[in-house]
Formats: structure tokens, sequence, C-alpha cells
């Protein structure tokens, strides 16, 4: 067997996709992800410390402009971590959008805290202010000092907006609120690494923020989580949680339950070479965009993603509403495509229809319904081709045309 630093490594990773398939977003690896995952095998800091984990939470603070990174596991993990640092406590509340991947409000309830579920707007699809506004004001009470949901008589801590699909939420109005009724604001930017509101990025505007490195993202570490924040407090808490919560690391004393929720150093690595790249797949997803609204924005009955006047999106997942007068619904579209081997997912479920959060409460959910029947996401994948580009836009308009 060859030593470790003889094994010639491949020019391009093998893919696991089968031939023919248009995927709805993989990886991209063409950068120093070789030579610095080599580096730690080469020197044998493959596990849970190492120099790259400091340099990957450096590297991506900078970045969003947030004096502390703290690396973990995925972004599950960083919005558990960055809920306790926050302070939400049990039998709080935390209202948050409905219209997400299910991860934030099930790390609201592994605090044993619940998640509040609030509508996305019409026009970009993120958590609608105004209803938020509305819910706090006609909804809820100052009690004792405490702001109380009037209907669980639970306190209502926090607010965690989603920026989904790589756009940014309208952050002004959520900060007003927020500071008006005193509740944090801990950013789920998971899907939008590198997306700015009114010029500033997102991760930047809350208390705290999380970013996921998932296989799907604009940067991946295979799997992985980040925690940003400037309270260097609650950074140095997030830390000491997410390492088993050692008190005496030669003695293995501990004083409080925490999590193994690290960061391995070769996925910080690859973090490193990913990130690095950062500005390549932005201006790639946001390529991708452009050649899809051209070409489908004038199909009746579809309405294409829209990027705000105040934001800049890095179009993580692009995606298209379509209604009835095109006669074609999206599941359809779905089931259609799929037989081209193009590959394309509906938004998720309504998070107030969870079986697992049927105990939630939930307030005047609307566009939302109307968004997870009729949207769908199409390939964004950043090394999307433009003639596979071409192959999915001449599919979706022969389906919905005809």
């Amino acid at each position: 067997m060859k030593p470790i630093n003889q094994i010639v490594t491949p020019s391009k990773p093998s893919g696991s996709v089968p031939p023919g398939i248009i995927s709805l977003s993989v990886p991209q690896i063409s950068g120093n992800e070789w030579k610095y995952i080599k580096e730690c095998l080469d020197t044998n800091w493959v596990s849970s410390a190492g120099p790259f984990v400091d340099r990957f939470e450096r590297a991506v603070a900078d970045h969003v402009g947030a004096k502390h990174g703290v690396a973990t596991v995925n972004g599950t993990a960083a919005l558990h971590v960055a809920l306790l640092v926050a302070g939400v406590q049990a039998e709080d509340e935390v209202l948050v959008s409905v219209l997400s991947f299910i991860a934030p409000a099930n790390a609201i309830r592994y605090v044993g805290a619940w998640p509040v579920f609030m509508d996305a707007e019409p026009r970009y699809w993120q958590m609608d202010p105004e209803k938020v506004k509305e819910f706090l004001e006609k909804k809820c009470q100052w009690k004792n000092g405490k702001l109380i949901n009037k209907t669980t008589r639970r306190r209502v801590k926090a607010i965690l907006p989603v920026h989904i699909l790589g756009h940014p939420c309208e952050m002004d109005p959520l900060l007003e609120i927020a500071r008006q009724y005193k509740l944090v604001v801990i950013e789920d930017a998971t899907e939008s690494l590198g997306a700015k509101y009114k010029g500033r990025m997102v991760g930047e505007w809350g208390d705290v923020a999380c970013f996921s490195f998932n296989g799907n993202k604009i940067i991946t570490t295979g799997g992985g989580g980040m925690m940003v924040t400037d309270n260097k407090k609650w950074a140095r808490r997030a830390k000491y949680l997410t390492t088993q919560a050692k008190d005496d690391t030669v003695e293995s004393i501990h004083h409080e339950i925490g999590f193994n929720y690290r960061l391995t150093n070769l996925q910080a690595a690859m973090g490193c070479a990913q990130l690095e790249q950062l500005g390549k797949f932005i201006e790639a997803k946001r390529r991708i965009a452009s050649s899809y609204n051209a070409a489908l924005r004038n199909v009746p009955g579809v309405t294409p993603m829209r990027e705000a006047p105040w934001a800049r999106s890095i179009f993580w997942m692009y995606s298209l509403q379509i209604d009835s007068r095109t006669g074609m619904n999206s599941r359809r579209l779905l089931k259609q495509l799929a037989k081209q081997k193009i590959e394309t997912r509906p938004l998720w479920q309504p998070l107030h229809h969870s079986k697992a959060h049927k105990r939630s409460q939930a307030y005047r959910v609307e566009t939302a319904e109307i968004l997870y029947r009729n949207v769908l996401c199409l390939p964004s994948s950043v090394g999307l081709k433009k003639q596979e580009q071409e192959r999915v836009i001449q599919a979706v308009r022969k389906n919905l045309l005809a």
C-alpha cells in the first residue's frame, strides 16, 4: 500500500450522480481542497482540533463582518448553540419563519422553547415583518417586565428570521420591532452566505447568526456549520458548549452538560479552500439566475424568483412560482422533468403543518401555503454547464407551453 503522501489524487472527484442526470445542487470542488486536506493528512491534524479550524472560523467571521466565529458539526448545531448563548430558555417562545427547512424549529425545541411560526411575504418569500409586528401588537402583552403571548402565556424571547434560497430577509423593520419589544435576533443564514442586505452581509445584522456548509450549500465542508457574533462572551460560551463543556481539559472535569459539536480539521481545511472561491461561486449562481429569468419571465403564469432593490441575492436555489394559467402545477412539472432526468424539488412543507410541531402556534399563515403549492426549485449547481441549463429551460418551456 502506498504511503498517503504518495497517493496520486484524481484530477477531479468521481461523482455518484447517474449519467445524464442534471442534479439540483451539487458541490463544486475546483480550488485548493486537495492541497489543504492533504496537508491535514500529512501532518496528522485530522480530528476536531487543528490550525484549519481556527483559520476557517476567522475567515468566515471576517467575511461576514463579525468579530467571532465558532465552527460546528452542522448548521443545526450552530442554531442550537446560538439559542442557548442568546439566553433562550425552556418554555420561552421564538418567532421563526414558517417557510423554511425544519432545522430552526427543531433547534428551538432542543432548548425546550417553542416556535411561533410567522408567514412569508409574497414578493421575496421571506419572513413578513408586518405580520411579526401585528402579532406582537395584538397577541402579546407586557407583564412583570416580560413580553407574554396572551394565548400560550409564555415569554416571547427572540425572533429567528430565516434567509431562504439565498435572499435576505428585510432586516431593518425586523430589527426595529426587536428593539421595541426587547427581543434577541438570531439570523438563520444557512442558505445565504455572501448575500447582502443594503450593502451589508447577512449574518452581520442580528445579535448572532448561523451558517451551514452542507453538501448542497454555496460552499461546503461536506457537513458543518458556523455561529458568528460580535459578543465575545457568547462566542466563548459557544466554544465551551460545543467542545463538551470542558472545565479542566487535563483532568476532564465538566461543570455543565456540553455537546460534541466540533468541526474536524479535515472539514475546516475544505471550508477554507471553498471560501476562497465564494465570490466566483456567487457570480456563477447569479449568471444561472439571470439566464433562467431571461428565458422564463415571459412564460404566462410563471413568476421567476425576484431580487429586492435593497438586496444582493446569491440565488442559492433558483425557484419559479407557477400558477394555474400554465395548465400545469408544480408537482406535475416536477414529475415530467424527472422523466427527462432533470432533478427539481418543491419548497418545504410549511412548518405549522409538520406533525413534529403540531403543538406549536402559527400566526395567519397564508402566503407560505400558496408558495408551497406553486414554487419549484430548478437545478442551480455552481458547475451547471450552459448546455445543461439550456436543456432545463427547454424542458420547462415545453411542459408549460404545451
